[in-house]
């Protein structure tokens, strides 16, 4: 039920929009393609940190050199299910964009939050900062696998 109550707040959110910014901008609704790039790509204001692995069962994590085509299949069918109500890959939405991720996050931070966003929010720091970030919406545990969560984390290599 809870699952189904976010889902239906998440599509709310999308739905209405940003209102604040038609307020900022005096209700100028034609932005030129400069003002929208900008704005997608303000940077975050959560520190950089690549030493953080995070709190949970993956200890170290690291990625092979060659990118796996088939787990980044997978893992994009996954994200697309489980994840773009709350993020899309290069802009903010309800949480960060993804595009990037591995140049601000360690590899096993990003594995730990995937499969341990409860206790990650609650205890680890840049996890923290993130959910101050973003108005204190907590990411939902999707209960992933292990072999989800690095086919997902393989597919955010490619964005």
């Amino acid at each position: 039920m809870k699952k189904i109550v976010f889902a239906f707040l998440c599509c709310l959110l999308i739905a209405c929009g940003d209102t604040s910014t038609k307020k900022e901008e005096g209700f100028k609704f034609n932005r030129t393609k400069k003002e929208t790039s900008q704005k997608e790509t303000n940077k975050s204001n959560t520190p950089i940190d690549l030493t953080n692995k995070g709190i949970g069962p993956i200890k170290d994590f690291a990625f092979t050199t060659e990118i796996d085509q088939t787990l980044v299949e997978k893992g994009a069918t996954a994200f697309k299910q489980k994840c773009t109500a709350c993020h899309k890959s290069n802009a903010k939405l309800i949480g960060p964009a993804m595009k990037g991720v591995y140049e601000r996050r360690h590899p096993a931070w990003v594995m730990n939050l995937l499969l341990n966003p409860t206790e990650m929010l609650k205890k680890d720091p840049v996890a923290k900062a993130l959910l101050a970030e973003y108005n204190n919406i907590l990411m939902i545990n999707q209960n992933l696998s292990e072999d989800e969560a690095k086919a997902i984390a393989e597919y955010l290599r490619t964005l």
